[in-house]
């Protein structure tokens, strides 16, 4: 769940990432220059609070509920489409499940309280008297009507009672006021007919519908075979179609429309009994929610995702997301490592650093069967890291399931661009990036390329600058960068920059010698035009100005 957990002070982080053990997905969010080590900061708690509520984000609020309640306040117009909105003490005292009553505010309040040993302050009379919400069914079914089964449960509560009709195990574990003789009836059933007076209509979502031919008018055609079945439109759990189409982006807006997943089987694969013959999809009825869940895979995602330089705030969100949405997880151990929080379920899959096409590859064979990969790279995934080995594994493959896959590639914040800012701007005027190991590409060609790059008068960033089994790469290419600069240029030298470690330096090209640097440093050669000046409580400020003379 990628709740949000926001606090305001230092003394309840400890707090939060307790409840970050039970939701992983979750990021803590702390008031600016009040808390420290938070994953993301943010400026004020009442914008805050409101974005978080309007992009249906749950809310885990570590202060008083009144605060919550007055922020919240002005956005309270329709109950029932609200996220879950939960008070929690700062030193995990108290659990109070204020919105979001339809949205599992209460299951979220049981989860916190169980987690900090407490009980929950849940006050909802359904939920205290029958040991959950009727009117929030788990996944797998859906409910008719909201406004009859406000009333249907209103009627329990005055001493009414009910029967079932129907199959739901979760009903077995609750109170309810069963009586063979009951008015009232509870009835899980698929069929779109009318709701009696004194009904509560649950609908399984158990209908399958196979795709065959796909075009605009497909999620009206299949409205109109499940009303022509007479089945409920709640009651459809998913589109099915053949693995071939795996990559039809028609199929995805379709499925999207009618807001069920949509899953992929073979060309001559079993489906449940089938109750409606279409010109353009067939529709099938499985036994139970769990039987139509099983049925097919979904289509695979990999994310090709750059950390940025290690800390979390350098982090862009669409990086996190994937990380909280991916099941496998491919990476060097150091980069796996520094992308938690992780699930205890997310499968981690570490490799040595010069793995890069056999990662790439079994990547691939992950997400074809349907799984959501995350493959992890430092900094930018595009700058000397995973997203060139993914292109290439993926263009060396014929395999149409490899090729079927959802991939994406979301970027980070380089180590260049790093080292740049945290020094000023040295790479402010035309620069490029050079990579001094020659593992992948000769030594004569990285020598020409200096040499051109120094004539150009370019600021120069290197990466894998020194190592044990290269220690002499460095020294090689400060002797040509010297053919074209003075010993008075500018080296920034960005060491760890958003670790722990982190530090910064800045050198002349003739003070530079290669002890100064490990592989763990990134090296900035300034242009002719780089200069520096003093900067407010100590060191230099660099620059390389944006005109050119």
């Amino acid at each position: 769940m990628r709740a949000a957990i926001v606090i305001l002070g230092q003394g309840a982080l400890a707090t939060a990432r307790r409840l970050q053990g039970a939701y992983p997905q979750a990021r803590v969010m702390g008031l600016k220059d009040r808390v420290e080590g938070a994953d993301e900061s943010y400026a004020n708690f009442g914008e805050t609070l409101r974005r978080l509520y309007r992009d249906d984000t749950p809310i885990i609020a570590l202060c008083a509920a009144g605060i919550v309640i007055r922020t919240l306040a002005p956005l309270l117009v329709e109950k029932g489409a609200e996220p879950p909105v939960l008070a929690v003490a700062e030193d995990g005292s108290a659990v109070v499940p204020l919105l979001g009553g339809l949205g599992g505010v209460n299951r979220m309040a049981r989860e916190i309280a169980a987690k900090l040993n407490v009980a929950p302050a849940i006050t909802t009379s359904g939920e205290l008297r029958f040991g959950a919400c009727l009117l929030d069914p788990p996944p797998g079914y859906a409910l008719a009507d909201i406004e009859q089964g406000k009333r249907f449960v209103s009627d329990l509560l005055g001493g009414d009672t009910l029967r079932i009709e129907g199959n739901a195990p979760w009903l077995d574990e609750l109170d309810l006021p069963l009586a063979e003789d009951a008015a009232h009836t509870l009835r899980i059933d698929a069929r779109a007919e009318g709701i009696g007076q004194h009904e509560l209509r649950i609908h399984p979502r158990i209908v399958l519908a196979h795709v065959t031919l796909v075009d605009s008018q497909l999620p009206e055609r299949i409205r109109q075979g499940l009303a022509q079945a007479g089945l409920a439109e709640a009651s459809l759990a998913a589109l099915i179609a053949p693995r071939c189409r795996m990559a039809d982006p028609a199929l995805s807006m379709a499925a999207a429309e009618l807001n069920v997943p949509l899953r992929f089987v073979e060309q001559d694969a079993t489906l449940p009994a089938e109750v409606l013959h279409g010109d353009s999809f067939h529709l099938h009825r499985a036994a139970t929610p769990l039987e139509a869940q099983s049925i097919g895979q979904p289509r695979g995602r990999l994310s090709v995702i750059g950390l940025g330089p290690g800390a979390s705030d350098f982090m862009i969100p669409a990086v996190r997301r994937a990380l909280d949405e991916a099941q496998d997880l491919l990476g060097y151990e150091t980069y796996v490592k520094m992308a938690e929080p992780l699930r205890d379920d997310q499968v981690r899959h570490c490799t040595d650093n010069r793995e890069e096409m056999q990662r790439a590859r079994h990547a691939f064979e992950l997400a074809a069967s349907g799984r959501r990969v995350a493959v992890i790279s430092s900094g930018d995934p595009g700058v000397f890291a995973m997203a060139a080995a993914v292109m290439e594994a993926l263009h060396e493959s014929s395999d149409p399931h490899w090729h079927g896959v959802e991939l994406e590639i979301l970027p980070g914040v380089s180590a260049a661009l790093a080292a740049a800012a945290k020094a000023g701007a040295p790479l402010g005027h035309d620069f490029c990036l050079i990579s001094l190991s020659d593992n992948l590409k000769p030594w004569e060609t990285i020598e020409t390329r200096l040499d051109h790059a120094g004539a150009a008068d370019l600021a120069m960033a290197f990466y894998n600058p020194i190592s044990k089994a290269r220690p002499w790469q460095l020294g090689r290419a400060l002797e040509i960068v010297r053919h074209h600069r003075t010993p008075e240029t500018l080296v920034v030298l960005g060491r760890d920059i958003g670790r722990p470690a982190e530090a910064l330096r800045v050198v002349t090209l003739g003070e530079l010698v290669p002890e100064m640097v490990d592989m763990r440093t990134l090296v900035i050669i300034g242009s002719s035009l780089t200069r520096r000046f003093p900067r407010a409580g100590g060191g230099d400020w660099v620059y390389t100005p944006r005109w050119y003379r």
